[in-house]
């Protein structure tokens, strides 16, 4: 327990940071004996690493130290692994970032959910931890909103007879010319961005200037197929009848992303009925978990969704205005990260900058959506202030609330959700890599300051990006493969054995290869377990049993039990599946060597034991499902 106020010096020379007195439990708290003002048990003091930006990280003190286990997971909160000690004994509260529900789901989000998925079996089928685990899907957002206008409006436009081929193909060339021409303006503006920080020997900004080129390539490659498909389209020859009428259903087709920019800019501030946006994102959470179920992954113990929050967004933004951390500005309301780096508070945990540093524009677009507010950063405070409530523009949805009509940021969902099912803290909170900042970030920050806390998550982890061709698998650059059509050429088992085999929290790439490496170990697994099976069917009992190989046998037997060790202490190392997997491939080739000797005669229920023992981690892993000893 902590009971001083005064910083102590670690071995290595680091300091050790205590909570200061006003912030620890007293005798009179009216709250349980595990409650404090970190969260809702005793923590140890936190170690910060000289010259580093990393904030104060501190670890949960365990009450059993056989409840700490030698479980070790990369924590974004520090970078680095760390023990795992759950706040109550062996219960764990598990928040995971669900997906915004716009579009169908790609195999970038089967990496973040079938990682997870996998971490979660470890946790619960081998280590046995008692875990409860929220998803909650976004069905409100500048996305949503932005795709389900789009989709209305040019559904109108397909149903409008009174629009002809002629009148469409003149709207197809003017919209071409319109995205043309901000994808020019969009790409000088990069230039000019990554030129200014050349210049000032801004490497972070350079990077992030570069990776905005080269998406900006491969969306202007796009741009330009769909211009060559444009053009085509209206050259079509449009006769009477049938004809006319399918010249214009392939025009279309082939201009529709450029036709929805142009409508939604003209008419988008006419869609207003939620039941539109409402039954674009049902659509899509109902593709979702069908698409998680047809992956084999399990469903969560809790699913939340945000517009069934609403009333409690609100009390939840108006407790953090009371406090004095946030303001009200047209209609929006803004947390003051100025007024919260006063209260002692840390920014930016998951992703820390150099002291002064700003958010770029990149990262404020990126928290403040597509459909920001109209008067930019001009109505806060500190450009920095990002939005807890927005208030709502024509075509946008909107919920009465104190500070006028608006809807939920992006950011507070996940704060008021959580918080209802898991409480003031939780031990895990999970999601993509590319959610850190500023999204987990400005979470961490808006609920730490509702709720009066130094640290609201103990175990922040974020899986790696899923690359294709060198790029991130993104729906914007439009080089994304569905999960449908990932599965209609691989099984959901060899999708599963890919990831497997690749380490969660670090960028992977999809390609021809890493799916043919998971087949290839499939078969392995596949070929292993139907040769024991054989041996087992025989009957062993009428011949001698025991070890009649002698050293052959000892070898065998003493490599198993060093598979076991190896296996537990991957899954004990950062939930390591892909050392896991090649120790137990590693077994099959010692025993398939074993049993490829001139005159073996195999010791059967040694070799069952393997494959039964491989066949439990399998099922652990979700590779193996049934009720079967083993295969």
């Amino acid at each position: 327990p902590i009971l001083i106020d005064r910083p102590l010096e670690a071995a290595n020379g680091a300091r050790l940071l205590l909570p200061p007195q006003s912030l620890r439990r007293t005798a009179s708290s009216p709250v349980s004996s595990r409650m404090s003002a970190y969260g809702t048990g005793a923590f140890c003091p936190a170690v910060t690493d000289a010259g580093s930006n990393r904030h104060p990280w501190y670890r949960p003190q365990a009450a059993d130290p056989a409840s700490t286990g030698r479980l070790m997971i990369r924590n974004s909160l520090t970078g680095r692994k760390e023990p795992f000690v759950p706040m109550e004994g062996r219960r764990v509260k598990w928040y995971t970032c669900g997906p915004t529900v716009y579009d169908a789901s790609h195999v970038g989000h089967a990496r973040t959910y079938l990682s997870l998925d996998i971490m979660r079996r470890v946790m619960t089928d081998y280590f046995h931890y008692n875990v409860l685990y929220q998803v909650n899907t976004t069905d409100i957002d500048d996305k949503i909103i932005l795709r389900a206008r789009q989709n209305e409006l040019v559904r109108r436009l397909e149903a409008d007879a009174a629009v002809g081929y002629e009148e469409l193909v003149a709207m197809s060339r003017e919209a071409l010319a319109a995205a043309v021409e901000k994808s020019d303006g969009a790409r000088a503006r990069i230039e000019a961005d990554l030129a200014a920080a050349v210049e000032a020997k801004d490497s972070r900004q350079v990077g992030e200037q570069q990776g905005l080129l080269d998406a900006h390539r491969v969306k202007r490659g796009n741009l330009d197929g769909e211009a060559e498909r444009i053009a085509a389209a209206c050259a079509l020859p449009a006769g009477d009848g049938a004809d006319r009428g399918a010249a214009r259903a392939e025009l279309l087709s082939a201009a529709r992303s450029v036709l929805a920019d142009k409508l939604d800019a003209e008419k988008g501030h006419l869609v207003t009925d939620h039941a539109i946006f409402n039954a674009h994102s049902r659509r899509y959470e109902r593709e979702f978990m069908d698409d998680m179920a047809a992956l084999g992954i399990r469903e969560p113990d809790v699913l939340t969704r945000v517009t069934e929050y609403v009333p409690q967004i609100v009390e939840f933004v108006q407790r953090i205005i009371d406090k004095g951390m946030a303001y009200e500005s047209n209609g929006s309301v803004y947390l003051s990260l100025d007024e919260y780096q006063k209260r002692g508070h840390n920014y930016r945990k998951l992703s820390p900058a150099a002291p002064g540093a700003t958010t770029s524009a990149a990262e404020m677009a990126e928290g403040e959506g597509a459909l920001g507010s109209a008067g930019g950063t001009s109505e806060k405070r500190n450009p920095n202030d990002f939005a807890l409530w927005k208030a709502s523009k024509a075509g946008e949805p909107a919920w009465d609330s104190p500070f006028g009509p608006g809807r939920p940021g992006w950011h507070i969902e996940c704060s008021v959700v959580a918080g209802d099912i898991l409480g003031q803290n939780m031990d895990i909170h999970a999601g993509g890599e590319d959610l850190k900042f500023p999204h987990h970030d400005n979470e961490l920050a808006q609920s730490e300051a509702c709720f009066g806390c130094q640290q609201w998550v103990n175990y922040f982890t974020h899986t790696g990006h899923l690359h294709i061709e060198g790029l991130k698998m993104s729906k914007s650059l439009k080089n994304f493969i569905t999960i449908r059509q990932a599965l209609e050429h691989n099984t959901a088992r060899q999708l599963r054995i890919m990831f497997l085999l690749q380490a969660w929290d670090q960028s992977m790439n999809f390609s021809d290869q890493t799916v043919d490496d998971a087949k290839s170990k499939e078969a392995t697994f596949k070929n292993f377990f139907r040769e024991v099976e054989a041996l087992v069917r025989e009957d062993y009992l009428s011949q001698e049993v025991g070890y009649r190989m002698g050293k052959l046998d000892h070898d065998l037997a003493e490599t198993f039990q060093s598979t076991r060790e190896s296996v537990h202490a991957c899954l004990l190392d950062n939930f390591d599946t892909k050392g896991a997997m090649l120790a137990m491939l590693r077994m099959i080739n010692e025993a398939n060597a074993y049993l490829r000797l001139p005159g073996v005669m195999p010791s059967v229920l040694l070799l069952r034991s393997v494959a039964t023992y491989l066949t439990q981690i399998l099922k652990v892993f979700g590779v193996v499902t049934g009720s079967g000893d083993f295969g």
